[in-house]
């Protein structure tokens, strides 16, 4: 089958930020999803969606998240909140338990949020979550550019007369003196 082996092609939105260092030629019929903050799924658990409302407006803002991108972070806001489950029941377990045949083994709750933690890397990555995937992509869209800043000095009375007379007193000043 062909193109089954080898990297993932990235999407071009991805490879327009980057830079396009390979110098490779556009998708230039690759879909756009639209420009709008997807919806919270109502099936995340309640931790899940405090996440959503945390990082949400905050990934749309970075022009990272758009309505495609619902599933990706639905899913890691599930794991955050396995992983947030998991951190607080090992406060109430011991981390090693002792089996009903003698042998000591590590409480399961060890294991998920070591594998929770593992997969909310793995979408943090995807969505630019995390310093290192920050700094590998820059943009160029509006929203994330600083405004300019301009600063206005409003004169009472006529700021042309208060001018001349400043000129004519520095004038004044640089006249030799006899």
């Amino acid at each position: 089958m062909k193109g089954s082996t080898g990297r993932r092609p990235k999407p071009t939105a991805v490879r327009r930020i980057e830079g396009n260092r390979g110098k490779r030629a556009w998708n230039h019929d690759e879909p756009q999803p639209p420009d709008a903050i997807p919806r919270c799924p109502q099936h995340l658990a309640p931790v899940a969606k405090t996440e959503w409302r945390r990082v949400a407006h905050t990934l749309h803002k970075m022009g990272v998240l758009t309505t495609i991108d619902r599933a990706a972070l639905a899913a890691y806001c599930q794991c955050y909140a396995k992983w947030v489950e998991a951190e607080q029941k090992m406060k109430e377990t011991p981390a090693l338990l002792k089996t009903p045949s003698g042998y000591v083994q590590q409480s399961p709750w060890v294991a998920i949020a070591n594998k929770q933690l593992e997969l909310m890397g793995r979408y943090m990555t995807e969505l630019g979550m995390t310093p290192a995937s920050r700094s590998r992509v820059t943009t160029e869209d509006s929203r994330m550019q600083v405004p300019e800043i301009t600063f206005t000095t409003i004169y009472e009375g006529d700021p042309v007369a208060d001018f001349k007379k400043r000129l004519e007193t520095i004038a004044s000043r640089m006249e030799p003196k006899q």
